[in-house]
């Protein structure tokens, strides 16, 4: 049995559609939702529900008796993310799992100096519940959703003809969300993934000045690239009414990213996927028309 936490979610809900595309039998997944509306679209196809809540240890217990592999899918409220996995970790001790596959983060730096500690900590410290809990593991340290690009970038480029983004030259090896899933899934129906730890990035790495570029060249319309301080980013999003909240998580990963955090280039993605990552520009192909 496989369980998929997280399963109404973008992550784990491709991962059991790709589960399923693999010939895995519906009455052979487990999909992890909070409640019994959620589990809907999932009962329909034959997935078999288990109710549970990060929150709430006793109903992972339960959730988890008798699941061999666990896609661990992270935690998206990081305020409560570290006590939510130390739940997951133990509950599946508990409950006899055999194998984690844990969707970690990319990063070099692994000390408080890091401008994603916020974020960085609680995987870390996830990554060392699981390995010292002796249940075989599958760590995926994934890049930065390639999804995500078109926000950093900002949803009016193309009339304010600027990306205004604090990263510097910093570049980046963003992956699709949906390949990331798919190659989790390989993993989960695969061999020889035991306490293994995977670089899930591209192939290649780009830096927004790129992006600026491509843009103009596939739109035909000039877009520059500017990369201000941290602190007036941080006012000029103030200015256009951006929650504090996603101000400082923009801030965090551009800075990131001008660091060099998300610069690594590795070829396992590729090798697990079959198939080299869609690259930045194909991607940008498919969001920016002429």
């Amino acid at each position: 049995m496989i369980l998929v936490t997280g399963a109404t979610g973008h992550f784990g809900t491709a991962a059991i559609h790709f589960l399923l595309e693999k010939g895995v039998k519906a009455n052979q997944i487990t999909a992890l939702v909070r409640s019994e509306k959620a589990a809907n679209e999932w009962r329909k196809k034959g997935v078999h529900i288990a109710i549970g809540d990060y929150d709430n240890y006793p109903s992972l217990v339960t959730a988890f008796k008798g699941v061999e592999k666990l896609l661990f899918v992270s935690g998206s409220d990081i305020g409560k993310r570290l006590a939510q996995h130390e739940n997951v970790v133990k509950a599946a001790k508990e409950a006899g799992v055999k194998q984690i596959v844990y969707t970690s983060f990319q990063r070099r730096n692994e000390t408080e100096t890091s401008p994603l500690w916020i974020v960085a900590q609680s995987h870390l410290q996830t990554e060392k519940w699981i390995k010292e809990s002796g249940i075989t593991y599958t760590i995926l340290k994934n890049n930065l959703y390639m999804d995500f690009v078109p926000a950093f970038v900002g949803e009016n480029v193309l009339q304010s003809g600027v990306v205004y983004l604090p990263a510097q030259n910093g570049r980046v090896s963003a992956v699709l969300r949906v390949e990331l899933a798919e190659a989790t899934a390989n993993i989960l129906v695969g061999g020889n993934h035991e306490n293994k730890v995977y670089e899930f990035t591209n192939t290649e790495s780009f830096s927004y000045q790129e992006i600026a570029s491509f843009i103009s060249d596939r739109t035909g319309k000039t877009v520059h690239y500017v990369s201000p301080s941290p602190a007036e980013y941080e006012q000029t999003l103030a200015k256009y009414g951006v929650p504090p909240d996603a101000i400082g998580v923009f801030t965090s990963f551009a800075v990131a990213q001008a660091q060099g955090e998300l610069d690594v280039v590795s070829n396992d993605l590729q090798n697990i996927l079959g198939r080299t990552p869609t690259s930045i520009g194909a991607f940008l192909n498919t969001v920016y028309k002429k």
